[in-house]
């Protein structure tokens, strides 16, 4: 799972990101809501947290925004503010969950996880005479187990949680690799694997724009 935070308190946005990945939940912290549409653009999150009261901008506005913009991510507001008017407010717009500070990290916690599985993939799913199973990571074809490699896995995942959407390069750079320096041609090697394993035609590519799974 990973999780966009964002909170310019420095303290408390760094010791949310430490403990939510010491709880097995790779963590995006920004200070500055003004790098919010380049961390949106670099990367695809399961969950956004949101603080309202920011240094350049009002987290009502940044929510208005985002879902004008029909990003999907459930968005859990996380405020000092604690008046139902405050509460009503986010909810209209669009937020999924409401925390009130000060909060016990393990409720966050919580609340996470269950906003993530509102959007979950279905446990398995097929494509042609592959079966493949989310849930524990196995891939069959014509009933017989196809072992992956991590790298393999995480791409096919990434491919599968975009089906039916071209992604680019970059984005399947910043998923799958994170910070590595990784050429287009490893992901080529990777998708030619890839290819091998599922049907003919089952992944497309976009000359200059990147790959869908159809």
């Amino acid at each position: 799972m990973r999780v966009l935070i964002i909170e310019d308190d420095l303290l408390l946005g760094e010791s949310l990101k430490e403990y939510l990945e010491n709880n097995g939940i790779e963590c995006v912290w920004i200070n500055n809501e003004r790098k919010l549409e380049e961390a949106l653009s670099l990367s695809e999150f399961d969950v956004i947290v949101l603080d309202l009261m920011l240094r350049y901008s009002k987290g009502e506005d940044l929510l208005r925004n985002l879902r004008d913009k029909n990003v999907k991510t459930p968005i859990l507001i996380m405020t000092a503010k604690n008046s139902i008017k405050d509460k009503e407010t986010c909810f209209n717009l669009g937020a999924d969950d409401y925390i009130v500070k000060p909060f016990d990290p393990k409720e966050l916690l919580l609340r996470i996880k269950a906003l993530s599985k509102r959007v979950r993939l279905p446990e398995k799913i097929k494509i042609g005479d592959v079966e493949i199973d989310l849930e524990n990571q196995i891939v069959l074809k014509d009933g017989k187990e196809v072992k992956l490699t991590k790298t393999a896995w995480t791409l096919l995942y990434y491919l599968i949680k975009n089906r039916g959407k071209v992604v680019s390069n970059e984005n399947i750079l910043n998923y799958v690799w994170h910070d590595k320096a990784v050429g287009d041609e490893v992901i080529r090697a990777y998708i030619k694997e890839l290819r091998k394993i599922l049907p003919e035609g089952s992944i497309e590519t976009f000359k200059g724009r990147g790959y869908k799974l159809n």
